[in-house]
């Protein structure tokens, strides 16, 4: 599994994760899990500085963006 980053905020229904400096972001449409391996949903984006972007996350059906709030997230 791959670091995705950490929830920083929420915007317009997407969580927004921060890619931390030693890491490659995932490629868009790649399935995003928490902690405990549940399923989150789907990297939709990648954007911001070359050298730290942020990652735009469309939650699934019934996870609450809230909750995503300082979450850890990988990819598979």
């Amino acid at each position: 599994m791959q670091r995705v980053g950490t929830v920083v905020r929420t915007a317009q229904g997407l969580a927004i994760a921060r890619i931390g400096r030693d890491e490659d972001p995932p490629p868009i449409g790649r399935g995003v899990v928490d902690e405990s391996l549940s399923s989150v949903g789907r990297v939709v984006d990648v954007f911001g500085p070359v050298e730290q972007p942020y990652v735009a996350v469309t939650p699934n059906d019934g996870t609450s963006l809230a909750a995503l709030m300082g979450t850890k997230l990988y990819a598979r």
